[in-house]
């Protein structure tokens, strides 16, 4: 018998205040199924369709803690009037047999007025050209009202009945933008060296620490490198992982890149510039244009490989006695087996439950290749900037054009 036959995989564990059923995490990929800022039933369907498919807990993706933090239309916003909905959801995935977590964000400085409802705030003023747009500096009391709704944003996962949360502090969103010097250019007590440039997450943490208490799980996704000369590399990234076990994160999610900067480190594969142009309404006119003309060189492809961020992320093991969560390119049970074996405590994935809700089931079941078909042309991204994320080969609205530039293998296969 070797070491993957005697892994964990689907052996329960316990965090805290709760126990996953098996190691598996669907990951908090954007889902784009939240018309209004509110949940759908595609939503619902597509969450309870994970939770059925044998997930230990699924992930309900980048809810904002505020209007201002909205980086999509189609985009959840965490408030009152919408936890009974949220409520429904947490049941369905409870009788499923799964675990229910939100991750809470704020995007910042990745918006639009026309989104947010006021000029995108970040860490220091300047432009953003993803969106494109101006970008306001938050304030000192800016900084507090944002602290503040993540607090608020817990105690609604909690009355919503989620068992966990997960705080974004990677990607290049707000928390990130304070972390990283290429967003970051503070004068004040907020800028500077790491350990001043922390200083925002540490106001987060511990107003989410104290909103939890002890019935919410708490996660943090936090990025293993920015991906891009000049952001933050792994010995920086260390050190904010550790700084967050201090505060009180009771496991972390291992990641990397920058949207604004590095956006297909984050995920790897092909920039879906088809995709993306295809489906983004003409009232975008000016963004649909510019992805149409520069797209792949302000985001070039990124060669995807299995557990891409693997080797990175074992730096952090040795670094750390705080539980793992594994993220990026867990495509097959032989990659998942690596990932537990080298030490990580779970694993979440993404695109390979977008394709196939029943991932999970079919490695309880023996099948050890079941999602090596994807070949990673990332429509499933490409079409959630506008409408819901959904794969290539289940899109009922794909187009005979489009459909044809997906079926290509990326990266020459």
């Amino acid at each position: 018998m070797n070491a993957s036959d005697q892994n964990t995989l689907f052996t329960p564990f316990k965090l805290g205040p709760i126990t996953l059923r098996n190691r598996t995490i669907r990951s908090a990929a954007f889902e784009g199924m939240c018309p209004g800022n509110r949940p759908s039933q595609e939503l619902f369907d597509y969450h309870t369709a994970v939770a059925r498919g044998g997930i230990g807990m699924t992930t309900v993706a980048y809810a904002s803690v505020s209007q201002s933090g909205l980086s999509f239309e189609r985009q959840l916003w965490m408030r009152e009037e919408i936890v009974p909905e949220l409520r429904q959801l947490t049941d369905a995935i409870h009788k499923e047999g799964a675990l229910a977590s939100i991750q809470l964000g704020h995007c910042g400085n990745m918006s639009h007025r026309y989104i947010c409802k006021c000029m995108p705030k970040g860490a220091s003023r300047g432009f953003n050209i993803y969106s494109p747009t101006f970008v306001h500096k938050l304030s000192i009391p800016e900084i507090e009202e944002i602290v503040s709704d993540y607090g608020k944003a817990v105690i609604l996962a909690k009355k919503a009945g989620f068992d966990a949360v997960e705080i974004h502090a990677g990607h290049g969103y707000l928390i990130s933008q304070f972390l990283s010097p290429y967003t970051n250019h503070r004068k004040d007590r907020f800028g500077g060296k790491l350990e001043q440039r922390m200083l925002f997450m540490e106001m987060v943490m511990k107003e989410v620490v104290a909103a939890a208490g002890n019935d919410l799980a708490i996660f943090v996704k936090t990025n293993t490198r920015d991906g891009f000369r000049g952001g933050l590399e792994v010995e920086d990234c260390i050190k904010v992982a550790k700084r967050l076990q201090e505060l009180g994160a009771q496991a972390l999610v291992l990641s990397g890149g920058f949207v604004s900067r590095a956006p297909m480190y984050v995920m790897g594969g092909d920039f879906p510039k088809k995709a993306i142009t295809h489906y983004m309404p003409m009232k975008q006119w000016w963004l649909k244009l510019g992805v149409g003309i520069f797209g792949t060189m302000m985001a070039p492809s990124v060669p995807f490989k299995e557990n891409y961020f693997l080797e990175n992320s074992k730096r952090f093991r040795a670094a750390l006695d705080i539980p793992l969560v594994y993220v990026g390119g867990a495509i097959s049970r032989k990659g998942i087996d690596e990932v537990l074996d080298a030490g990580f405590e779970m694993v979440q994935m993404g695109r390979a439950l977008i394709r196939d809700t029943d991932f999970v089931n079919k490695l309880k079941d023996g099948d050890k290749s079941v999602c090596s078909e994807c070949e990673h042309v990332n429509f499933c991204v490409g079409r959630m900037y506008t409408l819901s994320m959904q794969c290539h080969t289940k899109c009922a609205d794909i187009t005979p054009a489009l459909e044809r530039d997906c079926c290509k293998r990326s990266n020459g296969k």
